[in-house]
């Protein structure tokens, strides 16, 4: 399977969740259309982008959870990666876009309603490895749209 970008989301008066658009400007300091309610943990040039993975959406609905792409606050949700091999250091080409992950997301009580339970620590990297959110520096500043090729870059 070729890996792709499946959503952009956006949430132009912050929080969460975000909502679907077809096209965004990635930038330096953030996706267009989208801000943060707390810069102090979200956006700016090292968390410009956070970054998710449909395979493991799919994998924390089959749990029961109501989860859905945009919904826990990423702005791009990609499809046929090894979400386990996004690790801070990776670089990723989306369309024209580079980005290169900074860090792994701590999860937040605000998206509680997006799990069975209100169990929102789920997605976290030091309970689940491989399967939090990630966040991104933009290395190249582009336009990125729905169904855009994503491939890992050599370092």
């Amino acid at each position: 399977m070729n890996a792709k970008l499946v959503q952009i989301s956006v949430n132009p008066e912050g929080g969460v969740p975000k909502r679907r658009v077809e096209a965004a400007k990635l930038g330096f300091e953030g996706v267009e259309g989208d801000r943060q309610n707390n810069r102090k943990y979200h956006g700016g040039p090292l968390r410009a982008v956070c970054l998710f993975s449909l395979e493991v959406i799919e994998k924390l609905r089959e749990e029961g959870h109501p989860i859905e792409a945009g919904a826990i606050g990423e702005n791009l949700t990609l499809a046929g990666l090894d979400w386990s091999e996004i690790t801070p250091g990776v670089r990723l080409q989306i369309g024209e876009a580079r980005l290169e992950i900074t860090s792994y997301t701590r999860p937040c009580h605000k998206i509680r309603a997006s799990f069975a339970g209100g169990e929102f620590m789920r997605p976290w990297q030091k309970t689940h490895p491989g399967q939090s959110r990630v966040y991104a520096r933009v290395l190249v500043e582009a336009i990125v749209r729905e169904g855009d090729a994503v491939w890992v870059l050599q370092n």
